[in-house]
């Protein structure tokens, strides 16, 4: 299948740098990100549509997509962000929370079985980027605290680690596998191809599984993927194809997200479910709780507690075929309809 990126031997068109309004020479950098973004914002236009639970139409984009870089790295200012760009300069931001489908599909609209991952801290690498979730359209930014920027004082993280767009960890939905309610938080992703993937790049991979870790009494869900191109992929669709050909990646996955707060004088993180990393059966199914409150967020049907949802009111979000019902448990947390799956009228969902 075709990569969402440009191969890593193609050099990208040299940034263009324009000062902003107020002269404070703090630079946007603008590099042409069509290759990797294009085909899956293809069908997405962003456009007045207040989020009142009907369904959007399908709209095409015909602008040219980048990636944008407002202010100084390692300053409180610096944001990555994708904006489209009209014929007449017009600039569009596209959330990579909100506006980025959450499930591939092909030229047909069918599911491909992979799903989108967005990178926000590249492997090999410490500075804590995530995605801005209190900002209007969502930029990507470096985690502060008390006006120190962060960074895992354990060291350098060894995969690529981000999160699943149109996903969301509800606070008051206690899972009932683990006793406790979501974060608040995209569905983080922990990427362990050989590619060091860019913070803000998007990747399509394979879900093979998921721990849950539970961080000062909150799921924090962590799903383990591929780089659908990663040499790996092929032989890698389970938990047990990762244990069998790359032993020990697990356990060192649970072991960075137990210590990495010691560090900061911090007890130790405890997992739930027994500590175990559970199959891609499992892990598919929290990705579909999570989609659908993610919904339930959109929609109004859920408060959004400390998000920012201004930029909804401009989303046209594109159709997301489903051959897959939530669990039971979550659709009646939501009081969603069985069978949630394609409108048979030819109606969009998300």
């Amino acid at each position: 299948m075709e990569s969402l990126s440009a191969p890593v031997d193609t050099l990208p068109p040299a940034p263009l740098v324009v000062p902003l309004a107020d002269d404070t020479k703090a630079p946007i950098k603008r590099v042409d990100s069509s290759a990797t973004l294009k085909r899956v914002l293809s069908s997405v236009k962003l456009e007045d549509n207040p989020v009142d639970g009907s369904m959007p139409q399908r709209r095409r984009s015909s602008g040219t997509l980048v990636t944008e870089e407002v202010g100084h790295a390692d300053t409180l200012e610096y944001r990555i962000q994708h904006v489209e760009l009209t014929d007449s300069e017009e600039k569009r931001v596209l959330s990579l929370w909100h506006d980025l489908p959450l499930y591939c599909t092909d030229e047909y609209g069918l599911r491909t079985g992979s799903l989108n991952f967005v990178c926000e801290i590249p492997r090999c690498s410490r500075k804590k980027y995530e995605i801005a979730t209190d900002e209007p359209g969502n930029p990507i930014k470096q985690d502060e605290k008390k006006g120190q920027l962060r960074v895992f004082k354990k060291g350098d993280i060894f995969f690529n680690y981000g999160c699943f767009p149109r996903t969301w960890e509800d606070p008051d939905f206690v899972h009932p596998d683990v006793g406790v309610g979501g974060d608040n938080d995209p569905l983080d992703v922990c990427e362990i191809g050989i590619r060091i993937v860019p913070t803000a790049e998007v990747r399509q991979v394979k879900i093979l599984g998921v721990l849950c870790l539970i961080d000062d009494g909150e799921a924090d869900w962590k799903i383990i993927a591929i780089d659908e191109t990663d040499r790996w992929a092929p032989e890698l669709n389970d938990m047990d194809d990762v244990e069998r050909l790359l032993p020990g990646v697990i356990g060192t996955i649970r072991e960075w997200f137990r210590t990495y707060k010691v560090p900061d004088g911090k007890p130790e993180n405890v997992f739930g479910l027994e500590e175990r990393c559970m199959p891609k059966e499992y892990a598919m199914h929290v990705v579909a709780e999570c989609h659908q409150a993610w919904k339930g967020l959109v929609t109004q049907q859920k408060p959004a507690k400390n998000l920012s949802v201004v930029n909804l009111k401009d989303l046209v979000m594109e159709a997301d075929p489903s051959t897959d019902a939530p669990p039971q448990h979550q659709l009646d947390a939501y009081n969603a309809p069985a069978g949630d799956g394609d409108d048979e009228d030819g109606g969009i969902e998300f």
